[in-house]
């Protein structure tokens, strides 16, 4: 949270009880200012919101896919007196959030991309391991659950998920155990699948868990993750306004990389060599505002763990017209055929 000379501005009651990650970087590139209209697109426990509207006099629209965030950011949107507002919407959509709200164009746009922090901690979302659960994975709540797609994919296409979004090397094996054991019975909560995956995934001491990038793609693919951010990002392209700020935060390689060659294709001017002709690229969309990401330092990683793998890219909008074109996904069978058996 930034501070002036008499410190941050209060808002919805005092300090804030979420202190998102690498959330002062964020909020200083975004540049948060008096009259500004900014998206926290991935509104979840209200970090960022938070920091922004204690910022600077300026109006958030929040939106979020999860009910029971838009639920617990209630009490927020009372005591910010009219200057937030909430939506149920996935973050691919908002730019027509908002358009929807009466607004063609935005000042800056935050993403905070993966599960928060409130879901882990919830062992009835089934996100992770730590806590045992039913295998949900949910962000919305609605459609199918991480359960119905360990029960209903094949064994290539569940290998396929766990090696593309899960980047894990042992994929084929966790597949086949997974068809061989819910032929026995169904495989329904967090701890039987972790058991599962570890039966057959082996690690050394200091390791990550042996299920953490099982659950990682079966998260990315029943929300359908990837292709939400190619949207988002240019849904962000769309909306923002001369000089507006993309500001995101990532936490797997697979996002992070989506991200950085979004940033790369849209902010390059020219290409060749004096060998070869120019390729003629169309106008930059954005001005790069950080070459390298910006990762957590020592003190931020001590107080949240989490934030060991963080990382955010940020760019600034120029005035050139948003392109068609949208980043490039994993070609994976999409939900509906893998429920249906293909």
């Amino acid at each position: 949270m930034t501070t002036g000379g008499d410190g941050p501005r209060a808002v919805a009651g005092g300090p804030a009880p979420h202190v998102p990650v690498l959330g002062r970087p964020a909020l200083e590139l975004l540049n948060v200012r008096d009259g500004g209209l900014y998206i926290d697109a991935t509104f979840g426990a209200g970090g960022y919101t938070r920091a922004m509207l204690a910022a600077a006099d300026c109006r958030v629209i929040g939106i979020d896919r999860d009910p029971n965030a838009l639920v617990l950011g209630a009490e927020l949107v009372a005591q910010s007196q009219g200057r937030l507002s909430l939506v149920e919407e996935r973050f691919s959509q908002l730019d027509a959030v908002a358009r929807a709200a009466g607004f063609a164009q935005v000042d800056g746009v935050v993403l905070d991309i993966g599960v928060s922090s409130m879901q882990l901690d919830s062992a009835e979302r089934g996100f992770s391991f730590r806590l045992d659960g039913p295998l949900d994975m949910r962000m919305g709540g609605a459609g199918a659950s991480a359960a119905d797609v360990v029960a209903k994919a094949s064994e290539r296409d569940l290998a396929n998920i766990i090696f593309f979004l899960g980047e894990e090397r042992h994929s084929r094996a966790v597949a086949r155990a997974i068809v061989k054991a819910r032929a026995a019975a169904p495989i329904t909560t967090t701890r039987a699948l972790a058991e599962l995956v570890a039966s057959v995934v082996r690690s050394r001491p200091g390791d990550i868990h042996p299920a953490t990038r099982t659950f990682q793609a079966l998260r990315i693919f029943v929300n359908e993750e990837l292709a939400e951010l190619a949207g988002a990002l240019t849904a962000a392209e769309r909306v923002l306004k001369p000089g507006g700020r993309l500001v995101v935060v990532c936490f797997h390689s697979l996002e992070d990389r989506m991200v950085k060659t979004f940033f790369a294709g849209r902010s390059t001017t020219g290409g060749g060599s004096r060998h070869s002709p120019e390729i003629k690229r169309a106008a930059p969309t954005f001005a790069l505002l950080t070459k390298r990401p910006t990762v957590a330092d020592a003190d931020e990683i001590a107080r949240n763990p989490r934030a060991r793998s963080a990382k955010l890219r940020a760019a600034e909008r120029s005035a050139a017209p948003a392109r068609d074109d949208e980043p490039a996904v994993p070609q994976l069978p999409s939900l509906a055929d893998v429920l249906r058996g293909r």
